[in-house]
């Protein structure tokens, strides 16, 4: 029993660094560019929210706030690649990976001004208690996180194989210069990817704050998720869900059978021995580029 509660979890805190994961391989798929602040997106989503939701600030019905947050954020990942990454193009990867970073410090210093940074708690109908079975207790915002995780990545793989816009998102990932000539407006697709990611990232977000309490340094969640998408295949979206969710595991299972402290080194060192023995990922399909 204690092992099934250990794995429950792990599965729920997986779940979210596989969402964030998922925002880091959409957009480096499309752009070829890591996102370092895609943490830091995770936390404002869940701010926006609390923003638009908690009566202290707006207000709202938690399910009339919720495409409004999906089109703030979604606005937010569009700006950014108009505005900033399209600035430092044909720049050195280094360049664009200290500018994301630098990024995610800004989205820390903004949070912080507006809401403070003591920890607050989003008022969200996912965190519903507790339901017990036997000695089994079954956080219901776990579940949750977990049943939305699994539909959200349906969506996505749905979306990405059966429309043109998610289809053209491939093209480019694929071959940008190829995807160009034939016709697609590549870098309206890019933009749209960073505008997928922020709304993914907001998603995330919500689940994340409707476990607990969320300050401006739930951002770090994202060196996690980074690990988790290395983990799982940084170029598989399948992947990058996997490896969250095997990092969401490890982390519980080491807290429990391993020395303290030991936990929060599990996932980097399972991390160094991928890069060790399966550079690509668990995951990882290495193949030839194509559109």
């Amino acid at each position: 029993m204690e092992v099934l509660q250990l794995l429950i979890s792990g599965l729920a805190n997986g779940c979210v660094y596989g969402l964030v994961a998922l925002g880091f391989v959409l957009i480096y798929k499309a752009t070829e560019a890591v996102n370092f602040s895609q943490g830091d997106f995770m936390m404002l989503g869940a701010f926006v929210t609390l923003g638009f939701v908690n009566p202290e600030y707006m207000g709202l019905p938690f399910w009339v706030a919720l495409p409004l947050v999906f089109i703030v954020m979604g606005t937010i990942g569009y700006l950014l690649d108009l505005i900033v990454l399209r600035a430092v193009f044909g720049q050195s990867q280094v360049a664009v990976i200290i500018l994301t970073i630098a990024i995610g410090f800004v989205i820390r210093f903004v949070v912080g001004i507006i809401w403070g940074h003591e920890p607050q708690s989003l008022h969200s109908p996912l965190a519903l208690g507790d339901f017990r079975m036997g000695e089994l207790v079954l956080g219901l915002a776990d579940v949750a996180v977990i049943v939305t995780t699994f539909v959200m990545t349906m969506l996505l793989w749905q979306f990405f194989q059966r429309t043109k816009i998610g289809l053209a998102m491939q093209a480019a990932s694929q071959n940008q210069m190829a995807a160009y000539y034939m016709g697609i407006p590549v870098k309206r697709v890019q933009g749209m990817v960073w505008a997928l990611g922020g709304i993914v990232a907001a998603v995330a977000g919500i689940l994340y704050a409707s476990k607990g309490s969320i300050d401006p340094t739930a951002g770090f969640i994202g060196i996690k998720a980074f690990a988790a998408a290395v983990i799982g295949g940084f170029g598989s979206l399948p992947g990058a869900l996997a490896g969250g969710l095997i990092v969401g595991i490890i982390e519980p299972f080491a807290a429990r059978y391993l020395p303290p402290g030991y936990s929060q080194i599990a996932p980097y060192a399972l991390l160094i021995a991928v890069l060790l023995f399966r550079p690509h990922g668990l995951f990882a399909q290495v193949r030839t580029k194509k559109v």
